[in-house]
Parts: structure tokens; sequence; C-alpha cells
């Protein structure tokens, strides 16, 4: 097909989809939209998209990235071991390798009935914030519960009792389109079962939460600041019922407050701590950041289990080791879009922008020129991003606070590799806690600030409704 009659092609599907009264914005693709990373863009969309280095980085740094890699890849093991170099799991732990919790690089998933771990889903755990004091809130974000701490963990080593077991069951909940077309949601409840430590404080918050996909986190930790606080309008004062908030966090390297980036709540700053965090709470391993293990006071056969810090205090996982699992989080590729000119494709993109869901969503934008790596430097890139914090509506509510962020607000999730979930992950559940198992399912839970973005979709009609999913899948 000739170049012009694909654009006519699109051109007419569009005037059908979005309506005759309204020129469509888009009738062809945007030069370089295929290239969601900008030249780090990778070239691949099978169950690897996820897992390779960007596609501009240099063959001589591809051995860091892959060293990186092989700590990310591969189990920790327990204490005392001759793997000195990967020992000191636990004593309480979630997993044994990040990978467990972002397959292939992927996203994670709630556990299924009969599983016995959770393993790529957590749960944050904290008390309201009236039972700390300003110093812990300023540096920790929560009040940890009192006897679980922040997180809980349902695997531990021989002798040490792990903190619970996991379970969800979910309950139906109807939704119906304009045209009569009903989709049946999954409303998730979450419980807690064979606590090790006795009984949770009984204003305990909990809060779900599966692995996101780590592609383009480098990407992500290099847009400016002032770029990302140019779309923050805490006050609704231009009036579109959009209201991003930035949330601000503790950088416990700098020892100050800085923008969050990272997690579901924007609760991290930079790849590095969110690393040190996941290393601490994930697979309770030690770094010079946070050189003690997550074991609570109540916790005394967590506290007196064999740990693998060095003859002289070292940590579990040394700064070079560190270093280099922070090179490879930060340069994974972002696979390249398909179909960008697809007539279906084009059309549903002007449906995701008549319904407004490009005010949290920012399709663009462009990467400092002093990023921590010089080839994630001056990019285009096209995240669907804003990384602030969204009031999400009671329906996703999890009622537990973090930072700044309230118990109805999450941090815009990215896009960009949405429609490669299934060929990585093997699965298509998303949202902070999987609840969604679809695309569609996933809108249709928008609440809040997204409501009415989202009534906007569940007047769509069947052709309108495959558009749209045509264009987020083409992410």
């Amino acid at each position: 097909m000739t170049a012009p009659l694909r654009t006519s092609l699109a051109l007419l599907l569009t005037l059908t989809l979005s309506g005759c009264d309204e020129a469509p914005r888009f009738t062809q693709a945007e030069p370089g939209e295929a290239l969601s990373g900008g030249a780090a863009t990778v070239h691949r969309s099978d169950q690897n998209a996820f897992s390779l280095p960007s596609a501009n980085l240099p063959p001589v740094r591809r051995l860091d990235f892959s060293v990186g890699n092989s700590f990310f890849r591969n189990p920790w093991v327990i204490a005392p071991s001759t793997t000195t170099a990967r020992d000191g799991l636990g004593p309480l732990f979630n997993t044994n390798g990040c990978q467990n919790c972002h397959i292939r690089d992927g996203r994670g998933h709630p556990p299924e009935p009969g599983d016995s771990n959770a393993v790529s889903m957590l749960v944050r755990l904290s008390i309201p914030n009236s039972a700390g004091s300003a110093e812990q809130l300023q540096r920790g974000g929560v009040v940890p519960e009192p006897v679980y701490g922040t997180q809980l963990q349902d695997m531990a080593v021989p002798g040490v009792p792990p903190e619970g077991k996991v379970r969800v069951k979910y309950e139906p909940l109807v939704v119906r389109f304009r045209d009569g077309t009903e989709v049946e949601l999954r409303q998730p409840t979450l419980s807690i079962t064979h606590l090790g430590y006795g009984p949770l404080h009984p204003d305990t918050h909990v809060s779900a939460r599966i692995a996101p996909p780590m592609i383009g986190l480098g990407l992500l930790e290099a847009i400016p600041e002032a770029a990302i606080l140019a779309g923050a309008d805490p006050d609704d004062k231009n009036g579109d019922g959009i209201s991003g908030r930035p949330n601000w966090v503790w950088d416990d390297a700098r020892q100050q407050v800085a923008l969050g980036r990272f997690g579901w709540k924007a609760g991290q700053p930079n790849l590095n701590q969110q690393n040190v965090h996941a290393f601490s709470g994930d697979l309770g391993l030690t770094t010079n950041l946070r050189p003690m293990d997550d074991c609570t006071t109540a916790q005394t056969a967590c506290k007196e289990a064999p740990n693998g810090n060095g003859p002289n205090g070292e940590p579990e996982v040394s700064d070079n080791i560190l270093r280099l699992v922070e090179f490879y989080t930060r340069n994974l590729g972002v696979p390249a879009r398909r179909d960008v000119e697809d007539a279906q494709v084009l059309a549903g993109k002007n449906l995701f922008f008549k319904a407004g869901c490009d005010q949290c969503h920012t399709p663009q934008f462009t990467t400092r020129a002093d990023a921590a790596e010089p080839e994630l430097a001056n990019q285009v890139i096209r995240p669907y991003s804003d990384l602030l914090l969204h009031d999400m509506g009671e329906g996703l509510a999890d009622n537990r606070t973090e930072f700044q962020a309230t118990g109805r607000e999450w941090r815009t999730p990215p896009l960009w590799g949405l429609g490669l979930t299934q060929a990585v992950s093997g699965h298509t559940q998303l949202l902070h806690d999987g609840r969604a198992r679809n695309v569609l399912e996933a809108i249709l839970w928008h609440g809040g600030e997204a409501q009415a973005a989202q009534r906007q979709v569940l007047a769509f009609d069947a052709e309108q409704r495959a558009a749209l999913l045509a264009f987020l899948n083409s992410l």
C-alpha cells in the first residue's frame, strides 16, 4: 500500500470513528514516533523484548550490562556459603532473585489459587501517620507496622518463621458501555494468613503491588525535573479536573528531599535507591545505604540468623555489584512501537487524545544533556507518563499514604511496552495489584481525576473501542 493511500484510509477511518464534526488530530504517524526510547530504542517484539541493552550502548560498555544482568537474574543463596559474592539471602525475603518478580524484565502478577508464595506481588504495610514522628515520616514516608515493618515477607531461611501468607479473592463488578456491552471487572480482597509473629496492628494499612516492567528506567531518570514539574497543577488552576502532584521523598545518599520518580506512588527518587530498597525488602540483602537486615525488634530469630556480611562489616551487596545492577537497570532498552501508520492505530490515537488520556499519560519528553549515561542524553522519548501523582478514585484506593501521596493517589505508569506484556510476561494483568486482566479492564477502573476520560471511553462503540485498544497495544 502506498503512503498516500494509507494516509487517506487513516483519515477516512478516523473521521468515521471520531465523528465528522471534529477534524482528526493525527492523520499519519509523527516523525520518529516508533522510536519510543529515541536512539536507545530496541527492535524486538518477542519474549525477550524487554531484556536488551539500549540500542546505542557501544559493545565495550555491554560487558558491564551483562555482568549486572547476571546479578539481577541469578539466585542469591543463604549464608554462610562458598558463593560469597551471592550469599546473605534473607533471613526474611520474598524471592531469591530479581527476575522472579520482574519476569523476563517484565511485569509481575498476583498469586494464583494454590500458589504457596506471592513471589511477584508484594504487600506494603504501615499504620496511620499520626503514630509516627515528623522525622520518621520525612525520611521513611510511612510509619512501619510495629512487628512486621513496611513489607510482608512470606519466605524465610530455615529456623526463621516467615511473616505470613498472602491470598487474593475476587468479586465480580459489572460495567456497562453506552451501547449495552457489559464487561465484568474483578474487585480484589487481600487477606494475610499464617502470621508468624502475632496479629497485625489493628489499624494496619495494606497495599498489594505487582512488580512493574524494567524497560526505560534510565530514560525516566534522565527526564529534567523542571519538565516533570511543569506538568503539575496541584490546585487545578486551569480547571480541567486534572491536578497532578509531585511526590517529594527522601534521598538516602544525599540526605535531603528529592523528587520521586519510581515505584507505584513515586516513592523513590532514583534508580540506585530503588535497587537498594528492593535488595533490602525483597531479598533481605544489605548494602552500604541500608546496612541492617530487614528485621524488626520483635523478630529475634531474624536478628540472630547468620548473614553474609564480610569480616569487616562489608555489606552482602558490595558497592561494585550495586553499581553493575544499577547500570543494567538503567540501560534496559525500550522496544520500538509497531504499526504506527496503521489506519486503526491512528484512529485509536485520536480517540486516546479525544478522551483526554494524554493529560496524565504525557506522550513525549526530551532527556537531559547531562544524563547519567551518555547514550541516554538528549533523547526524544515517548513514555506516555507524567511521573506525577493523580487521584484515581475510591475504586483503586489503597488508603495507604506514602510521603506526599494520599491513599487515593498513584503515579501515572508509563505505557511504553504495554502491547508486549503477553509476549514477555505471559499474561496481561495490569494496575498496581494486577486486578485488571487486560487493557480494557484497566481503563474501566480509572476514576477520580480520570473519571471524565473513563466516561468518554464508556461512550465509545465497539469499533471505537477496538481502535483505542489497537493504539494502546501498539505502544
